[in-house]
């Protein structure tokens, strides 16, 4: 037995460590070795202790949830929508004094109650009506980011979040491309009230916990207690928290969610806040429905329903075909939504959308937005039809992968596109060229090629609609201003397949055009952001005559492209990784500052790495970076470098 009780206090703690901290300290073999001998001494004793990590293995599915009363009533928040309702709320709490506030993101999932009784988790429950919900204790088994056994030895229930990571969404729809899973709040909600519990196991939900619901001795006495007591115990928090002392302050913090909610891999809608402190709580006290001392803060809905009225085909710069949809119109975000795309063919057909389907669509990224899936399907519905031939140009269309794409260099459309990406703020960056202007001048100027815009004169916008002389004279500016252009933003202008914003980065450390037209594929394979796609479409790209000829008239044309000069500083010729989160600025800070003093910033640890700063949690980089005997500092450190 003795045995069994340090087996379990082990493998908890590094599960603990693998799924809370996301920090493990021993290889997975290690883990299934412990793992199999405490399994091996519970099959010969018929012993399971309440805290044994064998218990979170799905079991068989239950046949009904039953019902269960929550110690203490789990209310629902009142909902802000302006920041003149949060304002209000900042006006009723401070008539009871001076309380700080506490912010933290709201997740969209399904709200979880756990039970724990002298120190042994004993149950877990929905929300339910708020008195009482559903016993899923089955299904909560198969899920690790919570304690089996904690110090705390009273009564005691805590709150959380059951979510599903966006990514983990991601991996699952790939393999589950028959039945994908339409959104992460579903999914989630969908996992846990599953009666199957490997069913749940497999979806791969996790709990982010953020309150105590009950103590039965020595409570907390604020929500930053709280948030302390959980983490100290071993429950899975997420590490944003905010404490303010004024309604600017949590603004701020509202703003700063907002901003980065957009950024995070956890499905949100909003921020919480709250009364930090339990004795302004008491005397604010309750609704029928709602605390008066919380309230959430709701973001612009990003989802939203409507019904395909149309399919049509759009193409891009490299021919790929892609599904567009002309939908009832509907209020999301802020914005009335026309139009929602799908990604390829084999997307439409998988989320089975017809034309008169009912969808649900979200806003992705700030541009059009992308239908999900097929929440229903009207009688009569017309399934979309595989072109044959390119719609614009009637070129015989190929299947490339997931992807159809027309095989004409010349479409239209595509020279528009490529055109339109050339021009682009991140590329040759001229102003005011629009997609429309570019369709103008493609059609009645006979504008075809990057070097056709050098060429472009004041008479050329004569008798053009829209264009009269202080636009017309703008143009041409920027088109000038476009010649002398960054290395790394002409390399992502003119097109190479595969080659983004950091793969151009990388590119333009070479210093020309023509060195990297003389690089040979191993070459190219050996640079950490290029892969063997990529570097068989550069090199591929360098043979072709007709992109020699055109880079030759850019170059006629006046276009210079440089390298941009690094400042020298502390980090001159580092190249550095940074791992870890810091606790003095965000990793985009950092990077800025070190590419300021003259240092190059990667996103992985390799043979050209020559420094890493780990900040709190750093893992396999730091793993990887002292594998390879490469410097390695700490925050305090890294601070000094900066003369900070």
């Amino acid at each position: 037995m003795e045995r069994m009780k340090e087996l379990c206090e082990i493998l908890n703690r590094w599960a603990y460590e693998y799924y809370v901290l996301d920090d493990p300290s021993v290889p997975d073999r290690e883990y299934d070795k412990l793992y199999d001998e405490l399994r091996e001494l519970e099959r010969e004793t018929g012993v399971v202790l309440p805290e044994s990590p064998t218990r979170r293995v799905g079991g068989e599915p239950v046949k009904g949830f039953e019902r269960h009363a929550h110690i203490a009533r789990l209310y629902s928040l009142d909902k802000a929508v302006t920041e003149d309702e949060l304002a209000a709320f900042f006006t009723r709490a401070e008539k009871h004094g001076s309380p700080t506030y506490t912010v933290e993101y709201k997740f969209d999932g399904l709200t979880m109650c756990l039970t724990y009784e002298d120190g042994a988790f004993v149950r877990a429950t929905t929300r339910g009506n708020g008195i009482e919900g559903e016993d899923v204790t089955a299904q909560a088994l198969t899920v690790k980011s919570f304690p089996m056994k904690i110090s705390y030895r009273g009564t005691l229930e805590v709150r959380g979040e059951a979510v599903i990571r966006l990514s983990v969404l991601e991996k699952y729809n790939a393999l589950h491309p028959g039945e994908p899973l339409k959104n992460a709040r579903n999914a989630a909600a969908g996992a846990i009230r599953n009666l199957d519990p490997k069913a749940t196991a497999a979806r791969g939900p996790e709990i982010l916990f953020y309150d105590v619901n009950y103590m039965s001795e020595d409570p907390v006495s604020s929500q930053e207690e709280a948030m302390a007591f959980l983490r100290r115990e071993g429950f899975k928090t997420y590490p944003y928290f905010r404490v303010c002392r004024s309604g600017e302050e949590v603004q701020a913090a509202v703003d700063e969610i907002e901003i980065e909610r957009k950024k995070i891999d956890v499905l949100t809608d909003g921020a919480v806040v709250k009364v930090n402190e339990e004795s302004y709580r008491r005397e604010m006290g309750y609704t029928d429905k709602f605390p008066r001392w919380a309230i959430a803060y709701k973001f612009e809905a990003e989802e939203a329903e409507t019904t395909v009225r149309k399919v049509f085909w759009q193409i891009g710069r490299t021919g790929k075909l892609t599904p567009l949809a002309e939908v009832d119109p509907v209020e999301l975000a802020g914005a009335t939504v026309r139009r929602a795309t799908l990604n390829n063919y084999g997307d439409l057909t998988r989320k089975r959308v017809k034309v008169h389907s009912r969808v649900l669509i979200r806003r992705s990224n700030e541009v059009i937005p992308e239908i999900l899936g097929a929440v229903s399907e009207e009688e009569g519905g017309v399934p979309v039809e595989k072109p044959a031939v390119c719609p614009f140009c009637a070129s015989p269309v190929i299947e490339a992968g997931a992807n159809l794409f027309c095989t004409n260099e010349q479409c239209p459309p595509r020279v528009v596109q490529k055109l339109t990406h050339y021009c682009s703020k991140n590329a040759a960056d001229v102003e005011g060229m629009s997609e429309s202007t570019l369709s103008l001048l493609y059609r009645e100027r006979g504008v075809r090629r990057f070097s056709d815009l050098y060429h472009l004169t004041a008479a050329d916008f004569g008798g053009l609609e829209g264009f009269k002389e202080k636009k017309t004279v703008n143009l041409l500016s920027a088109i000038e201003n476009s010649k002398h252009i960054p290395l790394d933003r002409f390399l992502y202008a003119i097109g190479i397949g595969g080659i983004g914003r950091v793969a151009a980065r990388d590119l333009a450390a070479f210093g020309s055009v023509e060195a990297l037209a003389g690089l040979s594929f191993e070459e190219l394979t050996e640079l950490e952001n290029i892969g063997e796609v990529t570097a068989g479409a550069i090199v591929s790209y360098f043979r072709d005559g007709e992109n020699l000829e055109e880079l030759a008239r850019l170059r006629e044309a006046g276009v210079t492209p440089f390298v941009k000069e690094k400042k020298a500083g502390v980090f001159s010729g580092e190249t550095v990784v940074l791992t870890g989160s810091l606790a003095s600025m965000s990793r985009p800070e950092a990077q800025k500052l070190i590419e300021e003093m003259g240092g190059v910033c990667s996103g992985a640890v390799s043979g050209k790495t020559t420094l890493v700063v780990a900040g709190e949690k750093a893992g396999s980089k730091l793993e990887k970076a002292e594998k390879l005997g490469i410097r390695i500092i700490g925050e305090e450190a890294f601070l000094q470098l900066l003369g900070r």
